[in-house]
C-alpha cells in the first residue's frame, strides 16, 4: 500500500507530465501559424505596433457567471471554478482545520488552569488543621479538589460490606479511579487531532485526484494538451495537496505537543495523590 508522501509524488509526477506535453503541443503547433503570418504579411505587423503581451491577456479571466478574476489560477479561481466535489472537498478541509485549531486552544487553556490549580493545591494545603478544611480551601472546579473529595469520600464510606476490604487497598482503588478520570477528561479531543492528521493528507490527495481527472477530461474534449485547458485543473489539484498537507502537519504536531503537556501535569496529579493516599492511611491509623 502507497503512502500519502508516495501518493502525491505520483500525482505531482502526473502533473509534470501534463503541463510538459502541454508545452510541447503549443510549441509544435505555434511554429508553423507563426512562420506564415511572418511572410504573408509583412507591412501590416509594422503598422499595428506593439502587440499585446500574453501575460497581460492571462492576467484576468471571467467565469461563466461574469465575475472577473485577476488570478485566474489562485484560490478564489479554485472556489468558482471548482465543481461541488471540489467544493466539498474544501469545505471538509476548512472544517478539520478549524476543529484541530480549537482542540489545540482549548486544551492549552485546560492545562493551563491545571497547573495553576496545582500550585495552588501545592501552597496551602498540606498546611491546613484537617483534609477536610484543606479541601474547603480549594477552587471547585480544580482537579486536586475532586481527588481529595474521593479520598475523604473512600474513608467515610469504609463500612458494611466494604469494612471487609483492606482500608488501603480501598482507598487505593478510590484514588486510582479518580486520577484515571482526571486523565481520561486531559485526553478529550486528542483523537479529533490525530484523526485530522491522518487523513487530511488523504482528502487533499483526493482533490489532486479529481482536479488531475479534470484535466484529462479537458484534453479529451479539446483534442489537444495546451496550456489553458489542463493549467487551472492541474493547479487546482496542487492547490488541494498544499491544503491537505497544511491541515495534516498542525494537527499532528499539537497532538504531540499536547500529549507531552498532558504527561507532565499527569505526574504533578499522581504526585499529589501519592502525598494523599499516605496523609489519609496516617489519619485511619490515629
Amino acid at each position: 500500500m502507497r503512502t500519502p508522501i508516495q501518493l502525491t509524488l505520483v500525482s505531482l509526477s502526473l502533473s509534470t507530465a501534463l503541463l510538459s506535453g502541454a508545452a510541447w503541443a503549443n510549441t509544435s503547433t505555434a511554429a508553423s501559424p507563426a512562420a506564415s503570418a511572418a511572410v504573408a504579411a509583412p507591412a501590416t505587423t509594422a503598422t499595428l505596433g506593439t502587440p499585446a503581451s500574453p501575460a497581460t491577456a492571462a492576467a484576468s479571466t471571467t467565469v461563466p457567471n461574469g465575475e472577473v478574476i485577476d488570478n485566474p489560477y489562485g484560490l478564489g479561481a479554485l472556489w468558482a471554478q471548482g465543481d461541488a466535489v471540489a467544493k466539498i472537498t474544501l469545505l471538509i478541509l476548512v472544517l478539520m482545520s478549524v476543529g484541530s485549531w480549537y482542540v489545540i486552544f482549548t486544551k492549552f487553556l485546560e492545562q493551563s488552569r491545571m497547573r495553576k490549580h496545582g500550585q495552588a493545591a501545592q501552597g496551602d494545603f498540606w498546611t491546613a488543621a484537617s483534609l477536610r478544611q484543606a479541601a474547603d480551601g480549594l477552587d471547585a472546579a480544580s482537579p486536586y479538589r475532586f481527588i481529595v473529595e474521593k479520598g475523604l469520600e473512600s474513608a467515610n464510606r469504609h463500612e458494611g460490606l466494604l469494612s471487609a476490604v483492606d482500608f488501603n487497598t480501598w482507598v487505593s482503588m478510590s484514588l486510582q479511579r479518580a486520577l484515571g478520570t482526571i486523565q481520561s477528561r486531559l485526553q478529550d479531543g486528542l483523537a479529533v487531532l490525530a484523526t485530522v492528521g491522518s487523513t487530511a493528507p488523504f482528502v487533499g490527495l483526493f482533490g489532486t485526484v479529481w482536479g488531475i481527472y479534470h484535466a484529462l477530461v479537458k484534453i479529451g474534449m479539446s483534442g489537444q494538451a495546451s496550456i489553458d485547458k489542463v493549467a487551472g485543473p492541474v493547479g487546482e489539484a496542487l492547490i488541494m495537496t498544499a491544503i491537505g498537507l497544511a491541515v495534516a502537519v498542525p494537527a499532528v504536531l499539537g497532538y504531540n505537543w499536547l500529549v507531552r503537556r498532558n504527561k507532565a501535569v499527569m505526574e504533578e496529579v499522581n504526585a499529589f495523590g501519592a502525598d494523599l493516599h499516605a496523609v489519609l492511611l496516617s489519619s485511619a491509623k490515629k
